[in-house]
C-alpha cells in the first residue's frame, strides 16, 4: 500500500521513500483517527499529509516528552535546532522527518511563515501556561492549529482561490485543537497548562484552584461544568463556520475532510455525552463508529476520484 502511494506522489528516491515511510509510522501509531482520515485521500496525497504530520509530531515530542532529564532550557534549545535544520534547507538525509516534511514543503510551495508560525506557537508551550483571554488564546492558535489547516491547503487543492479557502482551513484546523483543549484539560493541567481563556472562566467563577480541585477530585462540578459548556459551544460555531468551506477543496479532498470534521467533532459529543466529566475520562470516538464514518467517506472518496477520472 504504501509503494503504491509513494509511487503516486511521484518519489522515487530510494531515501526519501524511507522518509515518507517513516512519517506514515508515526501517523498510524499517535494520529488514530487523522490516520484513518487520511485514508479518504488519493494516493498521492497521502504521504505528504504524513509528512506534515510527522513534523507536528516531532515538535510535539519535544514539548511533552516526560524525560525528567529534559529540562526547559534543553526543549528551548532542540525546538530552536528543529527549526534551524528545517529553515537552512538540504536534504537532511539524517532526519527522515525533515527529509520528508522539507520535500514536501517544496513540492506544494508551502509558505515557509506557516512553519515560522507552528514554531512560534511551540515556543510559547515553554513558557506560557495560562492565557489571559480569547485574542491570547488565538494568537496562540494561529500557529498551533491554524498554520496547519493553511499547510494542508496545497495538498487538498481547491476550486477557488487559496485565498479564499484560507479562512475555512484555519478555522477547521482551530476546531480541532478547541476540541482537543477540552478532552485533554486534566492531561493538561498536570503538564501545568491552562488552554482556556482565564477571563471567560472566570465569569462562572472558575480559576485554575477550581480546576485543580476537580483535576485531583476526578470530579466535574457545577460551576466548571457551566463552564466548559460555554467552551464546547464556542467549538461547534467554529466547526459549523469551517465545515462551510469543504465545498470550496478539490472534489477529490472534500470526502476525508468531511469525514474529519464528523469524526474529530464526534469527540465533542462525547464529551457532552458525559455531563462533561473529562477529569475522570478521556473522551474518545468509538472504534465502530470510526470505521461507519469512515467507510461512508471512503464510498464518496472513490466515487470522486472515478468522477475526476471520467471528467479527464
Amino acid at each position: 500500500m504504501i509503494r503504491s502511494e509513494l509511487d503516486a506522489a511521484g518519489i522515487d528516491d530510494p531515501r526519501l521513500r524511507d522518509a515518507y515511510r517513516r512519517c506514515r509510522e508515526i501517523n498510524a501509531a499517535h494520529g488514530r483517527t487523522f490516520f484513518l482520515a487520511t485514508r479518504l485521500l488519493a494516493p498521492d496525497q497521502r504521504p505528504p499529509v504524513h509528512a506534515l504530520y510527522g513534523f507536528a509530531r516531532y515538535a510535539d515530542d519535544i514539548l511533552d516528552d516526560f524525560n525528567p532529564h529534559w529540562t526547559i532550557d534543553v526543549r528551548t534549545i532542540r525546538l530552536r535546532e528543529l527549526g534551524d535544520r528545517f529553515f537552512a534547507g538540504g536534504d537532511h538525509h539524517k532526519d527522515p522527518v525533515l527529509a520528508a516534511v522539507s520535500d514536501t514543503a517544496r513540492s506544494y510551495d508551502i509558505d515557509a511563515a506557516l512553519f515560522d508560525d507552528f514554531l512560534a506557537s511551540m515556543r510559547m508551550d515553554l513558557s506560557i501556561t495560562d492565557y489571559p483571554d480569547r485574542e491570547a488564546l488565538n494568537r496562540y492558535m494561529r500557529g498551533s492549529a491554524e498554520a496547519i489547516g493553511l499547510q494542508l491547503l496545497p495538498i487538498l487543492g481547491t476550486v477557488c482561490s487559496v485565498a479564499e479557502a484560507a479562512p475555512y482551513a484555519a478555522a477547521l484546523g482551530r476546531a480541532f485543537q478547541l476540541t482537543n483543549f477540552l478532552r485533554d484539560i486534566d492531561e493538561d493541567l498536570m503538564r501545568g497548562r491552562i488552554y482556556l481563556p482565564a477571563d471567560e472562566l472566570a465569569s462562572f467563577c472558575v480559576d485554575r484552584d477550581v480546576l485543580m480541585w476537580c483535576h485531583h477530585n476526578h470530579r466535574t462540578d457545577t460551576w466548571v461544568r457551566s463552564a466548559l459548556a460555554a467552551q464546547h459551544e464556542i467549538a461547534r460555531q467554529t466547526y459549523r463556520f469551517a465545515a462551510e468551506g469543504i465545498a470550496l477543496l478539490a472534489p477529490r479532498s472534500r470526502p476525508c475532510v468531511a469525514t474529519a470534521l464528523t469524526l474529530y467533532s464526534g469527540i465533542l459529543d462525547n464529551i457532552e455525552d458525559s455531563d462533561f466529566a473529562v477529569f475522570s475520562r478521556r473522551a474518545t470516538v468509538g472504534t465502530t463508529r470510526r470505521l461507519r464514518v469512515a467507510g461512508a467517506g471512503l464510498f464518496r472518496a472513490w466515487r470522486a476520484r472515478v468522477g475526476e477520472t471520467g471528467a479527464a
